[in-house]
C-alpha cells in the first residue's frame, strides 16, 4: 500500500515563533498551532508561562521567551532562542501590538512613535531575521496580524492605523520577494476581537451597540476565531497563496 499522506493542515515536527503570546490573539494562534502539530516559541514582553503550559498539555514543545519588540533589539535573540530550543523556524507570526488613543489633533509623536516601533518598524526586522532563515533553509511561513484599519480609517488612532496600513503593504511586498524562495507571506486581518487592545470599545455602551450592529454575526470575535486561519496560512494547504489580507471579521467589511 502506498505511504499515508500528512493532512495539508498537518504542522507536525514544524516550529513557530509567535510574538505577543502570552494572551489574547497570540495565545489563541499560539494553541492553534500546537493543537496542529506545531512546537512554539512564545514570545512577549511578559512571560507567556500560561500559553506555554497549554501547549505543553497537548504534548508538545514551547519555548518561553522574553522580548520587548517596542525595540528591534531583540530580534536576532528571538530567532536565535527558538533554533536553540526548538532547532528550527518553519512559521512566524508578527501578533505583538499596542494602541494608543487620542484625537488626532492632540496626537503626540511619543504615542506616534510607539506604536510604530512596536506594530510596524519591528514586524518588519524580525521577519528579516526570520526570513534569512527560512530561505536558507528553503522555505517557511510569515503571517503578520493586520486589522480592519488595514482597509478603513478608523477614528482617534492614527499611528495605529498608519502602522496596520503599513503591515498590508510590507506582507505584499515581502511576497514579491520570498515567494521564488518557497517562504510565503500573508496576513489576518481581524474584526473586532474581545481583547485587552479593545476594551475601552467594549466599555463604551454607544460605540459598543454601532460596532455588533453592524457586524453580520451579531457579536464580537474571540481571539479562538483567529485560530483556524492561522494554521491554513501556516500549512500546506497554503502553498499558493502570497501577499494576501484575509479578514476574519463576522462579515464586517462585507456590510
Amino acid at each position: 500500500m502506498p505511504a499515508a499522506l500528512n493532512h495539508p493542515f498537518d504542522l507536525s515536527g514544524r516550529a513557530a515563533i509567535v510574538t505577543g503570546a502570552n494572551t489574547g490573539i497570540g495565545q489563541a494562534i499560539a494553541v492553534a498551532l500546537a493543537q496542529a502539530g506545531a512546537d512554539v516559541a512564545c514570545v512577549g514582553r511578559t512571560a507567556a508561562e500560561e500559553t506555554a503550559a497549554q501547549i505543553r498539555a497537548l504534548g508538545r514543545r514551547a519555548a518561553v521567551i522574553h522580548a520587548d519588540l517596542a525595540k528591534i533589539e531583540p530580534v536576532g535573540r528571538v530567532v536565535a532562542e527558538t533554533l536553540d530550543a526548538l532547532g528550527r523556524l518553519d512559521i512566524l507570526v508578527n501578533n505583538a501590538g499596542i494602541i494608543r488613543r487620542a484625537d488626532a489633533v492632540d496626537f503626540t509623536e511619543e504615542d506616534w512613535d510607539a506604536v510604530i516601533d512596536t506594530n510596524l518598524k519591528s514586524v518588519f526586522f524580525l521577519s528579516q531575521a526570520a526570513g534569512r532563515h527560512m530561505i536558507a533553509a528553503g522555505g517557511g511561513r510569515i503571517i503578520n496580524i493586520a486589522s480592519m484599519l488595514t482597509f478603513q480609517g478608523g477614528i482617534r488612532v492614527p499611528s495605529y492605523t498608519a502602522a496596520k496600513s503599513g503591515v498590508g503593504g510590507l506582507t505584499k511586498l515581502l511576497a514579491n520577494e520570498w515567494a521564488k524562495h518557497n517562504v510565503t507571506v500573508n496576513a489576518i486581518a481581524p474584526g473586532y476581537i474581545a481583547t485587552s487592545n479593545t476594551a475601552a470599545l467594549q466599555a463604551d455602551p454607544e460605540r459598543n451597540r454601532a460596532i455588533v450592529e453592524r457586524i453580520p454575526a451579531g457579536r464580537w470575535g474571540a481571539p479562538a476565531d483567529l485560530g483556524g486561519a492561522a494554521v491554513f496560512l501556516a500549512s500546506d494547504a497554503a502553498a499558493y497563496v502570497q501577499g494576501h489580507v484575509l479578514a476574519v471579521d463576522g462579515g464586517w467589511l462585507a456590510r
